[in-house]
Parts: structure tokens; sequence; C-alpha cells
């Protein structure tokens, strides 16, 4: 009698989750069609920030004009998976829907909106048209618009224009082409 040798089907391994590449969303195109300026350098980078893994890519041009993008992904902080969007639930919507907030929360809390009235800024407020929800935050000098979009959000940062409103719609506009972009 012949034995039959029968192996077991390999694990599958769901797929590993692919990282951001905040580079990878604005082409030099982009930015010379939105700002009317060329890219000259693309310095990428990442950074954590409370949890969560940010691809950055700066974006130079040789004058006073750059872009600054971002892009959130998941990580792993502990044994708990921090999300994009509770990230973002978290910034711009404040505690928990149950109002859990500690203590020291709070106080950090308060100790970053002194220090952000102290330098100029403003609250973050909401900006229609881009994203499931986008707010601009900033100063009168700098800002960024955050832009969430299903569970991941990106930060685009233009420098070298004076005007805010001008500052927003061409940080809208380039936040616009990095969403077609990803994936």
């Amino acid at each position: 009698m012949l034995a039959l040798l029968v192996q077991a089907p390999a694990a599958r391994q769901p797929p590993a989750a692919k990282k951001p590449d905040a580079c990878a969303l604005l082409a030099d195109a982009d930015v010379r069609t939105v700002l009317g300026v060329t890219v000259k350098e693309r310095r990428p980078g990442t950074q954590q920030a409370r949890g969560l893994l940010l691809s950055q890519c700066y974006l130079g041009t040789g004058t006073a004009r750059s872009v600054s993008i971002a892009v959130a992904g998941n990580t792993k902080s502990g044994r708990k998976t921090v999300t994009p969007r509770a990230f973002w639930h978290d910034q711009f919507h404040g505690p928990d829907e149950h109002g859990a907030d500690r203590k020291g929360e709070k106080r950090e809390a308060a100790r970053q909106a002194d220090t952000r009235d102290q330098e100029g800024e403003t609250k973050a407020r909401p900006i229609g048209g881009v994203g499931d929800e986008a707010f601009w935050s900033g100063t009168r000098v700098a800002g960024a618009l955050y832009v969430l979009r299903g569970n991941t959000f990106i930060r685009v940062s233009v420098g070298g224009i004076g005007d805010e409103q001008e500052r927003i719609e061409k940080s809208r506009q380039l936040a616009l082409i990095a969403l077609a972009r990803l994936q």
C-alpha cells in the first residue's frame, strides 16, 4: 500500500500593511502646477507622534515656497494598535464619547492650549471639499491642512505664502492631488 503524503497547506499570512510613503503622494509637476515653482530637493523622513508612524516629505524649491506633506499609518504602541482615525478623533474632537479624560491629560491639554495662544495659533477650523473631514490649524504666519480619508490622514503645509487664505487654498489643492494617489 502506497502511503500518500499530504502536506498541510501553509498558513496564509495576511499581507503586511504597506508603510505609507509621503514622497510618493506629490509629483514635482504637481508642485509646479499649484505653486508655480520647481522642486529642487526631496527629503523623506519618518517620525513617531503619539503612537502613530508619520511618513514625511519636504519638497524644497530653492525659494521661500516649499511643501511639507505627511501621511499617518498604523503602528503598535505596546499591545495596542494606534489608528490614524482614533488619533484624529482625539486630536480634533476631544476625549472619547463617554467623557473619559484623565486629570493629567486635562492639565496637558490646558498647557498646550496656553502655548498655542501665546504663539498666536488659532483653533483648528473645518475646511470643506476635501477628504472625509479636514481642518486647518496654524498661526498667522504658518499652518497646516489636516485631511482624514477612511482610516488615514495626511498633513499638508505650504511655506513662503504670506496670505493665510492663499496658503489654505494651495494646501487644499495639493491635498486633493495627494488623496488621489493614496492607496
